[in-house]
């Protein structure tokens, strides 16, 4: 499927985007381990998320749907079984890494791989420190890259004190989850600022986590009780069309959507660059805040995004470049190099992108700089098979008199099956 996408008449109006990727990963694999019944309401079932279930399924989990999303009773911490086949996490960082920290040191042989791509992707990350907690752990390159055989072990591990030496969301949670079966309280420090998803379900689910300027300090339990959560829309799906919004000049509002403040960094920059956003809470489900952010165009101006503030908008930096071919004035990105082990090497994505519409967007070793406005003209994207590249191509459309084809856009479906439905309802045309 290569679409054009434009928009004549902008975007705007009322969206209710996908559910949160990150949260329905994380529901679904402490539904699996824990001791009760657990229903999901609203998970994303697409992508990633069917590779997770897939994944826990094969290790013993049993997954029903039901009217609203996903049922089960859950197999405990210690129950997962042998699976009869490798893993296959297909494309999914989330899926692999999460899963190693509830597989190191169980007491079965499990191999865990992926697609093409998610091999060539780091793993020494989350397999040193499982190994200093007594996981057997091999791969390849010692451990580096998938695929990873995880050894039968005692189904204990040994508790430790970790500093995390990048911000990583997904290393942290893996280490969250070892730590939940540890002999002991774990440490986890250093560079811990990222999306808090795995602190507030766990600590919602009675598990002890101290939170001691940073350095998170878990303590084991013997068991996790059932749950009930109802996965709000995902932020980071939203914020393609409040780019999409900001570029045409139209007002949006974004119902049901995840307001967690450690996701909320793409909507501080949009204001900083000049637009004007609100948000306001409605409910919370297993810790998980959820409401309406509106959002007003206002002149688009440049700015600089910090090391500090990139955890907070990991999955929305390629928008910001969208955002600063649109803008007066120079928008700088600093400390963005984990983009380059993404499903693609975004950085290098995002400035092919904006070439391919006869915009520049200068690179650095960690981040990008651009300076707009900047006229571009209709033109083909390649997102060689990365969803994020693909939607933002999309929406950058809507500032693009004739539009932009996206080539093989079917690759959107892993966060956001219905893309091009949105975009229509909008007052986009896809061709």
């Amino acid at each position: 499927m290569d679409p054009t996408f434009r928009a004549p008449r902008g975007l705007g109006g009322s969206l209710r985007p996908p559910s949160d990727k990150s949260i329905t990963h994380r529901a679904l694999m402490l539904a699996a381990v824990s001791s009760g019944q657990c229903r999901i309401a609203h998970p994303l079932a697409t992508g990633d998320c069917v590779s997770t279930r897939a994944c826990l399924e094969s290790l013993g989990a049993t997954f029903s749907d039901s009217p609203t999303g996903l049922e089960t009773r859950g197999v405990g911490l210690q129950g997962l079984r042998e699976p009869s086949r490798v893993l296959d996490a297909e494309n999914s960082g989330t899926t692999t890494r999460l899963l190693c920290g509830l597989l190191a040191g169980q007491k079965h042989f499990t191999v865990l791989t992926g697609d093409a791509s998610l091999t060539t992707r780091p793993m020494g990350r989350v397999v040193e420190p499982l190994r200093k907690m007594g996981a057997s752990i091999q791969g390849r390159e010692g451990g580096k890259y998938a695929p990873l055989c995880f050894l039968p072990g005692p189904g204990t591990l040994a508790p430790i004190e970790w500093m995390l030496p990048v911000p990583s969301a997904q290393v942290k949670s893996c280490l969250l989850f070892a730590g939940l079966r540890a002999s002991g309280p774990t440490t986890i420090g250093g560079m811990t600022a990222s999306r808090d998803h795995t602190e507030r379900m766990l600590r919602h689910l009675g598990v002890t986590l101290d939170d001691h300027d940073g350095t998170l300090l878990i303590h084991p339990v013997k068991s996790l009780p059932g749950f009930d959560i109802d996965v709000p829309g995902d932020i980071s799906s939203a914020a393609f069309f409040i780019t999409a919004a900001l570029v045409c000049g139209r007002e949006l509002s974004i119902d049901g959507c995840g307001v967690n403040p450690t996701r909320s960094g793409f909507l501080e920059v949009a204001r900083r660059m000049g637009a004007l956003v609100t948000t306001r809470q409605e409910r919370e489900s297993l810790g998980e805040p959820a409401g309406t952010i509106a959002v007003s165009p206002g002149d688009l101006r440049g700015t600089t995004v910090t090391p500090a503030e990139v955890p907070d908008l990991i999955d929305e930096i390629p928008l910001l470049a969208v955002l600063g071919l649109f803008a007066r004035g120079v928008t700088v990105v600093h400390g963005a190099e984990e983009l380059r082990f993404k499903e693609s090497d975004r950085l290098q994505m995002i400035a092919a992108m904006a070439e391919s519409l006869g915009g520049r967007v200068e690179l650095h070793e960690d981040g990008f700089s651009v300076e707009g406005p900047q006229v571009l003209r209709a033109g083909t994207v390649d997102p060689r098979g990365d969803h994020r590249i693909a939607m933002a191509a999309a929406v950058a459309g809507a500032g693009v008199r004739d539009g932009v084809k996206v080539r093989g856009f079917d690759c959107a479906r892993v966060s956001y099956p219905d893309f091009v439905r949105d975009f229509i309802s909008l007052g986009g045309e896809v061709a």
